[in-house]
């Protein structure tokens, strides 16, 4: 027995509220999360912290510089942000996303369908690893014969999720 086995469970209806993330360029940050990713400003402190969200929120995200200006992201092998994780509503906003990053010429790391849902790893201009991902309705999760979440990996068929974006595909 461990000495975590004592502690009770959080309340199921705690979020995560945003991340704040040290930026070496705050207009590329920008860039990346308004200009690709289609954030919206929602306050701005001069050329040192920005504020971003996505339907009016006070923030989903927090870029700075205070500690960071001209910095370099952290060496592998050190702790740390391993991704930010973007939850999109439905699958055909996570396909926009994919556009977006797409014409926007950034590399993905890796696509995958973890079977509760789908996702797409990147990296932000500071090299910080970004998720973006829908989940699958709950009813669709993969479970054990215990009746267990089984999640797994398995390559995510990005021209499947691009024809998303094809009326006649969706009907």
């Amino acid at each position: 027995m461990s000495e975590f086995d004592t502690f009770r469970a959080i309340d199921p209806g705690v979020r995560i509220g945003h991340v704040h993330l040290k930026v070496a360029d705050l207009e590329r940050a920008l860039g990346f999360y308004m200009g690709v990713l289609g954030f919206e400003l929602i306050q701005r402190y001069g050329d040192s912290a920005a504020f971003v969200s996505a339907g009016g929120y006070h923030h989903h995200i927090g870029l700075n510089t205070w500690d960071s200006k001209g910095g370099s992201p952290p060496p592998h092998g050190t702790t740390g942000l391993y991704h930010l994780a973007i939850l999109y509503p439905t699958r055909l906003s996570l396909a926009d996303a994919l556009r977006r990053v797409s014409e926007a010429g950034i590399p993905l790391d890796g696509a995958s369908d973890h079977g509760v849902s789908e996702a797409l790893y990147l990296r932000d201009p500071d090299g910080n690893g970004v998720e973006l991902y829908w989940d699958r309705p709950l009813e669709d999760w993969p479970r054990t014969a215990s009746g267990d979440i089984e999640m797994y990996t398995r390559r995510l068929d990005l021209n499947n999720l691009l024809d998303e974006l094809i009326p006649s595909s969706r009907a």
